[in-house]
């Protein structure tokens, strides 16, 4: 068993590492407003299951009874009681609260892991709109270039109407370019300020760090399942269940109840102790038999869920390892192709035409983009893949 702990803790720890996005996140944690509020109304919830846990209050009755006719005095009455439930339903109650925080808590880690999947998902889109504005900004830089020394041959006469039309055009295009990528990197900030309380963090990373080599699938599946909130969340329902059955059978036990009864007369007093029980026929009907269908339906819904669970798991788990391996190609292909600024250098060295190096830069932003796309799909895939560690 050790050994298998073991094993688990070394093949996940590739994936668990602190990556470039735990600042962000660790500030989310503390500044989250949606997150406190999930604290407390999980801290409601356990106050909730709480109560109900001990007897029915005690009742007192007086009476006061004037006699007719006035020889016959007055006679008063005291009644002190106590009902009490069959005392196995205050243990099976207790067992039923404690699931029912405990369900509670995995409640809340579910929703927690959510927000934070969430919010590391807006990171990855960051990242990679950080890299498409720096690689657009050298390119906005090398288009005015060209277009200033367009515009001077231009006015000496020495190009032609279409070239420097080629020039201008390629201007706009960049800054046009750029704006977009600022809108949308302005609108995933603005998105992450949300869920950080309102105030949006800094975040100007640029590249994707490398991504992690994945350990078998049914030893990381055993790791993630046992530390899923998800599946937590309903096999502690299940428990629920079971408890909730326990408790209903109790409570069809007889109750029982006992006091104090004085009954005082002039000159006479009667007092004792009163002891009884109810009868158990009507008031529990049918409610064994919903529990246990409540039961069933709890212990189905989380076979499924397991199934799915592990399913979808594998899809991803399956997709992150094609990513992988197609963007390890790709990057073997686009190591050996000239990039921006060689391209710019080409050109501005007389080395290759103005409309040569126009084609060429498409070309690298194409694939430059088609790279960043999959390296934003793979750590997407990996971050849901790890976010029950979130």
């Amino acid at each position: 068993m050790q050994t298998l702990i073991l094993l688990l803790s070394l093949t996940a720890a590739p994936l668990l590492a602190q990556d470039i996005y735990t600042p962000v996140l660790r500030q989310i944690e503390q500044n989250s407003k949606k997150l406190k509020t999930l604290q407390r109304q999980y801290e409601a919830k356990k106050i909730s299951n709480k109560t109900g846990l001990t007897p029915a209050n005690p009742e007192v009755e007086w009476g006061y009874f004037r006699g007719r006719p006035a020889e016959l005095g007055v006679r008063q009455e005291i009644i002190v009681k106590q009902t009490l439930d069959f005392p196995t339903v205050y243990l099976y109650r207790k067992n039923l609260s404690d699931r029912q925080n405990r369900t509670a808590h995995y409640q809340y880690l579910t929703e927690k892991m959510e927000l934070m999947f969430a919010a590391k998902s807006l990171c990855i889109e960051l990242v990679r709109y950080n890299a498409l504005l720096a690689l657009y900004d050298r390119i906005l830089n090398n288009a005015r270039r060209i277009t200033t020394a367009y515009d001077r041959m231009s006015k000496a006469g020495s190009v032609n109407v279409l070239e420097y039309n080629k020039a201008i055009l390629n201007l706009t295009n960049a800054e046009n370019k750029l704006k977009l990528l600022n809108l949308e990197r302005d609108r995933l900030l603005s998105e992450l300020a949300v869920l950080n309380g309102g105030e949006a963090p800094e975040f100007a990373i640029d590249s994707y760090p490398a991504p992690e080599e994945m350990p078998d699938f049914d030893i990381w599946y055993t790791d993630a399942q046992a530390n899923s909130p998800l599946l937590l969340t309903q096999k502690e329902q299940e428990h629920v269940g079971e408890q909730q059955l326990r408790l209903t059978r109790s409570e069809t036990l007889p109750k029982l109840s006992v006091g104090y009864l004085g009954e005082f007369l002039t000159g006479e007093r009667f007092q004792g102790i009163t002891v009884g029980v109810s009868i158990p026929l009507w008031e529990n009907k049918n409610r064994i038999r919903q529990a246990k269908a409540e039961l069933l339906a709890a212990r189905a819904e989380t076979e499924e869920s397991r199934t799915q669970h592990q399913r979808h798991y594998r899809n991803l788990y399956d997709r992150a390892k094609v990513l992988r391996q197609n963007l390890d190609r790709y990057n073997a292909v686009l190591v050996n192709n000239r990039n921006d600024a060689l391209l710019f250098k080409a050109y501005d060295n007389g080395e290759i035409s103005l409309l040569t190096y126009l084609l060429e830069v498409e070309y690298f932003f194409e694939a430059y983009e088609e790279k960043l796309n999959m390296e934003r799909d793979l750590a997407l895939v990996q971050a849901e893949l790890t976010a029950h560690r979130l």
